[in-house]
């Protein structure tokens, strides 16, 4: 969609009443003719979206000048201007229609008009209206109205004699007096700032004197007025650059002095635009930040923020001072701008402030724990907490301390976030070799406040890798064996709840002989006292109280004690390696070999709410032959090298390329980031004070351009093959043996489709009252009925309809064709074709952490399986055409999906729709030895049933495209 700054900016109509009946052009005029008041304002709606729709109706005008134009009803005089917009004023040679010489008579009358609301809504509509023979006509009315007494007509006057000189400059040709004239006298600041504005557009000289003038009184003037000071200081900046110094300092002193937020906002991006000197970006960065923290809206925020970072990625560095004052903005109660912002200060983080901003993030950390809000504090610690992590990971001078804090917290947080935690440690441990000792003391400390059995398992797994001196293996082997209880498991719960079950018949043989009379009261009274008033004063068994592991066992989960098997395995094996003593060697095994016998005993006792799987079991069966195998001295040196290898080399290294790559992909985008600020080495210096005003030099205004793109968008992009590219959106409607042949071009517009359909009669008649009808399967809605018209004999029609799409569901379009038949005949009807709906135009590939994929995977209730049978040759080749067909991003990092030639292939995938909806994907798939075909199944998961559905669609349209029969004899 081809936007054209020069055309004017219509105004927008709704239609209310969304009814389906067609109107013809003689029942528009019998409506106009005999009805009311009312009656018209409501035709003249109806005439206005048919009009809107594409059918000019030249019928009607002149209906409208006998019968609209001469009514009083003010309503309706608003809806005959938006008429006049719109209507065309040309006859087909170009020339202006005769009629609209009584419209400007009209026009004329309502300039004169007592009323001043008339007058302004007048002058506004001389402002959009670009014929010169009317403009000519209408000048010796509009110019007293620069003097009325009225500031709403003033502002909308000066407003119509800038754009009669812009529309021709002969029309008035001592505009720029008149402007001048005016703004000398002119008290009202609207019609104060719309004069200067004009004055600026066209005397750029006489604006810049009149800027000079009121340069002292600046700070006091309005803020319509120092609004437009700024813009024009931006604009004419460009053009003269030996001006912009002095421009800088009469901002800089306008941004101390202006209370107007909107000034504040304008100034300080003004600023930017002139000026790269790190002092003044950083006063004007303050006081965007200071409006951050101010204002409520939190949209008002996210824009005042994205402004913040603009100014850093164009300038890097020279915000770093201002990186606690970003973190005020904390304060808000949004997630979103408590994400910008913390976004925003990571990247401004150094050395010289990493401790106060972890300072801030703890004492932020601590508010969250006691929150009453539960849901809002969780994801704002989950949020604080991935963000202390990206300190710690980039500075180890604070890394020990960091990793302390969050350890104090464990406790309070809940699964999600507890196991955040154990990951960051884990990375940590893994970067700073230095800091593990004091990292592993810290943690064995805290581990038996952890609730969550997926932290705790990720906790045991560091214990087991990064336990290397003889001390630290005692003492997590101490921890272990406090952390699993009374052994065995299984007798001594039964001894616990054999005795619970002799206090309680205590109890209840003590209440049974107590006595139950009277009870007399410290003052003298008899009380009663029932059964049901004694309560026990033996304390009940709290299941929470139990150490870790033993609650996780006896809570059903064995993952965890497998965990704790590989753990054991781990420990032994590596004291073993670093020291000698073999009588503490045979303890460890013995201790290990009784734990793991009697979590498996009470797996499969009644004691537990869940009994243990084959999975666990087997996993900790193999523990219990390792260590026996360990006490057998006959073991030969090889299989000790893998043992070994698979448990003490293999995780380790593995966790190693992990953190590597994270390394890598930093660097990457660190490097991509600074890619987009550098200069180029052979860019030429500009010296201002040799830049003469005609030199080539490259002039642009960075707010001008982005105001542009937001207007124009891609359209001033070149479009390569544009002509082939709108053939294959050609789609046919009907055939060419019909009566009508109908075919229609599709574009996509945002979250709308735009049906061009051009409608070709065939036959020798004409085709009267010919119209087309829309209906939609699916989440979409028509939004446009196109009127019915009469089509000459091989006459060719167009039509335009635009359907609203709400989400990324399948939808389908149909409809027919229906005309007038002959003399007493019924209609007759020509069915279109269906068109289908392509959601791959509003699905596209994103990107989200691990941890997240996994929380939307649980909590989205739809899910979609797909069973996959493909001839291709390669598992990557199948991926490659998933992603092409579905737009789905993958998520699997490179390394992880293995070499081209593998006979396995599992990744997630990720997609997000324009309309916000997520979608997910896990690809499990590979090569059949047997028939050589990649095989396997894509489950697809959304929150809604038709995303899934249609995704599943693309998927087997992608089995079918690519497993065609091939016909081999006959």
């Amino acid at each position: 969609m081809t936007v054209d700054p020069q055309q004017p900016a219509y105004t927008l109509v709704f239609d209310p009443s969304r009814s389906n009946a067609s109107y013809t052009v003689g029942e528009f005029q019998k409506a106009l003719e005999r009805g009311s008041d009312e009656d018209k304002i409501a035709t003249m709606k109806q005439i206005l979206v048919t009009m809107l729709d594409g059918n000019p109706l030249p019928q009607l005008l002149m209906h409208i000048i006998r019968f609209v134009m001469p009514s009083r009803n003010n309503k309706l005089k608003k809806l005959l201007y938006l008429y006049w917009e719109i209507v065309p004023k040309l006859d087909e040679e170009g020339k202006l229609r005769h009629e609209m010489i009584l419209v400007c008579n009209a026009i004329q009358h309502d300039l004169q008009h007592p009323n001043e609301y008339i007058r302004g809504n007048t002058l506004r509509f001389l402002t959009k209206l670009k014929e010169t023979e009317l403009l000519e006509q209408l000048i010796p009315s509009v110019m007293p109205c620069l003097e009325y007494r009225h500031s709403y007509v003033r502002k909308y006057a000066i407003l119509a004699v800038l754009s009669i000189y812009q529309v021709s400059d002969h029309l008035l040709p001592d505009a720029k007096d008149i402007i001048s004239s005016f703004l000398a006298v002119e008290t009202d600041p609207i019609c104060k700032r719309n004069a200067f504005l004009g004055l600026a557009e066209l005397d750029r000289e006489a604006a810049l004197a009149y800027l000079e003038e009121n340069m002292a009184a600046i700070e006091g003037l309005e803020s319509l007025l120092q609004s437009s000071f700024v813009q024009f200081i931006r604009r004419d900046a460009v053009q003269v650059p030996s001006l912009k110094p002095q421009y800088v300092e009469l901002l800089l002193d306008l941004l101390d002095s202006t209370t107007s937020d909107e000034v504040v906002f304008d100034t300080a991006l003004a600023l930017t635009t002139l000026s790269a000197n790190p002092s003044v970006l950083a006063k004007a960065a303050t006081k965007l930040i200071n409006l951050a923290v101010k204002v409520f809206d939190n949209n008002v925020k996210l824009i005042v923020l994205d402004r913040v970072e603009d100014i850093n990625n164009k300038n890097p560095g020279a915000l770093e001072d201002l990186t606690l004052e970003i973190l005020r903005v904390l304060n808000a109660e949004d997630m979103d701008v408590r994400s910008k912002a913390l976004n925003i200060a990571m990247n401004l983080v150094s050395s010289r402030n990493v401790d106060n901003v972890v300072k801030l993030l703890k004492k932020e950390l601590q508010t969250t724990v006691t929150n009453s809000d539960k849901e809002k504090s969780m994801q704002y610690r989950q949020l604080l907490i991935k963000t202390i992590h990206t300190v710690a990971i980039r500075f180890v001078e604070v890394a020990a301390s960091v990793v302390s804090l969050l350890l104090d917290f464990i406790g309070d947080l809940s699964s999600v976030a507890a196991s955040g935690i154990i990951s960051f440690v884990k990375e940590v441990i893994e970067k700073y070799p230095h800091l593990r000792e004091g990292i592993l003391s810290n943690l064995i400390d805290v581990l038996d406040k952890i609730r969550s059995a997926k932290a705790y398992r990720g906790a045991l797994w560091v214990l087991g890798e990064y336990a290397e001196s003889s001390s630290d293996i005692q003492k997590c082997w101490k921890h272990i064996r406090s952390s699993v209880g009374e052994l065995p498991i299984v007798q001594s719960e039964l001894r616990n709840r054999s005795q619970n079950s002799e206090e309680e018949e205590k109890e209840k043989e003590a209440l049974n002989h107590r006595h139950a009379g009277p009870v007399i009261l410290p003052d003298g009274t008899y009380g009663t006292e029932t059964a049901f008033d004694f309560t026990s004063s033996a304390p009940a068994e709290d299941p929470d109280a139990r150490p870790p592991i033993r609650r996780f066992v006896l809570n059903g989960d064995f993952y965890t004690a497998s965990v704790l098997a590989s753990t054991i395995i781990k420990l032994v094996l590596r004291f073993e390696k670093v020291s000698q003593d073999i009588t503490v060697l045979n303890a460890l095994k013995a201790e290990g070999l009784l734990i793991l016998v009697s979590t498996i005993r009470v797996g499969q006792s009644s004691l537990v709410e869940k009994k243990i799987d084959e999975d666990s079991l087997e996993r900790i069966m193999c523990a219990i032959t390792m260590l026996l195998d360990e006490a057998n001295p006959a073991e030969k040196s090889s299989e000790k090298e893998i043992l070994d290898l698979a448990y003490l080399d293999a995780t380790r290294s593995s966790f190693k390329s992990q953190v590597a790559i994270s390394k890598r992909k930093n660097a990457q985008l660190s490097a991509k980031n600074l890619t987009k600020t550098a200069e180029p080495i052979d860019k030429s210096l500009i010296f201002r004070q040799f830049t003469q005003v005609e030199s080539n030099t490259s002039k642009s205004d960075m707010i001008e351009e982005d105001l542009q793109a937001a207007i124009k968008g891609d359209s001033e992009r070149p479009n390569k093959n544009s002509i082939t590219s709108k053939l294959k959106k050609i789609v046919p409607l009907t055939g060419f043996s019909d009566p009508v042949y109908a075919e229609a071009y599709i574009t996509n517009h945002q979250f709308d489709v735009v049906l061009d359909v051009l409608l070709v009669n065939q036959t020798r008649e004409t085709l009267k009252n010919l119209h087309v009808q829309f209906a939609t399967l699916g989440d979409l809605k028509v939004i446009d009925k196109p009127p019915s018209t009469n089509v000459v004999p091989h006459g060719f029609h167009r039509i335009t309809t635009t359907v609203k799409v709400s989400s990324a569901d399948t939808g389908v379009i149909f409809g027919n064709i229906i005309y007038d038949g002959g003399h007493g005949e019924d209609a007759r009807y020509v069915i279109l074709n269906d068109v289908h709906v392509d959601i791959m135009d509003y699905i596209k590939p994103a990107k989200t952490d691990d941890e997240t994929f996994r929380t939307m995977w649980n909590a989205f209730e739809w899910e979609n399986k797909i069973s996959v049978k493909s001839q291709l040759n390669s598992l990557h080749a199948y991926l490659r055409e998933l992603t092409r067909g579905t737009n789905m991003g993958i998520l699997t990092p490179p390394e992880a999906l293995g070499e081209e030639d593998c006979r396995f292939l599992s990744c997630n995938l990720y997609a997000k729709s324009s309309f916000g909806e997520d979608a997910l994907a896990n690809l499990c798939i590979e090569k059949s030895p047997a028939s050589g075909q990649v095989v396997g199944h894509v489950r697809i998961r959304s929150k809604g049933q038709g995303l899934a559905l249609s995704l599943g669609d693309r998927v087997a349209l992608i089995a079918k495209q690519h497993d065609k029969v091939q016909l081999t004899h006959i």
